[in-house]
């Protein structure tokens, strides 16, 4: 079972009819983060294999994991959104073992994704998959 903040957004998902609509609610998602600070927007965080800029910051703290991003793309600044609600507040140990084509399969953005925006993704999950493992 996926985080809650992931569920909602599924749920969300089930309610919207058209990809348009889904793909304005991604956006919508990304345009709500807080912006990441511009002195984390450094190589150490910045995501290769993106099409446009992206820079993932994790932090773990007390065995949990959580990271904040940003991205100078709307969609992609929303795809970080739905990673940080799958991933945020997991157990660090958990975070290699999720799911996430699974996951995000459930919300058919890899069906809507063009080939750039996919290697993408794959790229910001196996960042976040990296870290993970490197600290537990």
């Amino acid at each position: 079972m996926a985080q809650p903040q992931f569920e909602e957004i599924v749920e969300d998902f089930e309610f919207l009819d058209d990809w348009e609509d889904r793909y304005r609610h991604v956006i919508e998602q990304g345009k709500a983060m807080e912006p990441l600070d511009a002195a984390l927007k450094v190589p150490a965080t910045k995501v290769e294999g993106c099409a446009s800029q992206v820079w993932l910051h994790p932090q773990i703290e007390g065995g949990t994991f959580r990271f904040d991003g940003d991205s100078d793309a709307l969609i992609v600044r929303g795809l970080i959104a739905v990673l940080r609600a799958l991933y945020n507040d997991l157990p660090v140990a958990e975070v290699p073992a999720v799911d996430a084509g699974g996951e995000l399969a459930r919300l058919g953005l890899t069906d809507h994704l063009s080939a750039q925006r996919s290697n993408g993704l794959r790229a910001m999950i196996e960042r976040i998959r990296l870290v993970a493992s490197q600290a537990s």
